[in-house]
């Protein structure tokens, strides 16, 4: 299972948020890009950067962070948040992203994302399923819609993606522990999917039990902001358990 770091960007800013609520920001650090070098300093060479101003205003605002971190690190970003137009998936990939992160698009212009992927190929595009009450939600989470997730997975699954992420909107930011239920569902109507699954992580425990129910990854932020998993604990937990295959290196 591979362990993805996770950096929330408001203002230019590492924030997390609790629950996708904008009113409820929390700053960790002025610098994203002195976090990001932390995680690389660290041994981790992915990580999952979201523009939440962006997905706010339909439309990429942070790409500099991205450029920032891009240019002066080796890890391999996958970048979400606005990513409306063909001209801003340009931007994304010109500032260093190896994925787009795709999600409210995915629900709202079908026929545009499925374009991209034929264009681009499908490895290039990381699926986002944010979820509440197995329903998904766009926009930065501030929408909800009647869209089943399971069959917006299956409905891409179809267009050849295979790396999708989901976050329980009801858990992220909470440190209340991951949606095991949820993702089992998932994971067992899709068991070739490769599946990342994100929010409420709170400790090493819950890392095993998404290991134990197959998930193929797990997006980490709150956790590591907040101190309860240190990248120190990190790191020794995966070289401990060779069950993990995680990036890194």
């Amino acid at each position: 299972m591979q362990i993805i770091p996770a950096i929330d960007i408001i203002d230019g800013k590492c924030v997390r948020l609790t629950q996708g609520d904008y009113a409820q920001k929390k700053i960790y650090n002025e610098s994203p890009l002195e976090v990001a070098k932390e995680f690389e300093a660290s041994g981790i060479n992915r990580l999952h950067l979201v523009d939440l101003d962006g997905a706010k205003a339909g439309k990429v605002q942070n790409w500099k962070v991205l450029e920032s971190i891009a240019s002066n690190t080796h890890l391999s970003i996958d970048f979400g948040g606005g990513i409306k137009t063909e001209k801003d998936l340009a931007i994304v990939f010109q500032s260093g992203a190896a994925m787009a992160t795709i999600g409210s698009l995915a629900v709202k212009d079908a026929a545009t994302f499925k374009q991209w992927i034929h264009h681009y190929g499908a490895n290039k595009f990381f699926l986002g399923a944010d979820v509440k009450d197995e329903l998904i939600s766009v926009g930065g989470w501030l929408e909800s819609t009647n869209v089943d997730v399971f069959n917006f997975i299956q409905s891409y699954i179809n267009e050849g993606l295979n790396q999708v992420f989901c976050t329980d909107i009801s858990k992220d930011g909470k440190l209340e522990g991951p949606s095991v239920e949820l993702y089992k569902k998932i994971i067992t109507q899709f068991p070739n999917l490769f599946f990342v699954a994100s929010g409420g992580v709170s400790c090493l425990e819950d890392l095993n039990d998404l290991n134990r129910i197959g998930c193929s990854g797990v997006i980490i932020g709150k956790a590591i902001y907040e101190g309860r998993i240190t990248l120190k604990e990190l790191i020794s937990f995966i070289t401990t358990n060779p069950q993990f295959i995680s990036h890194i290196s």
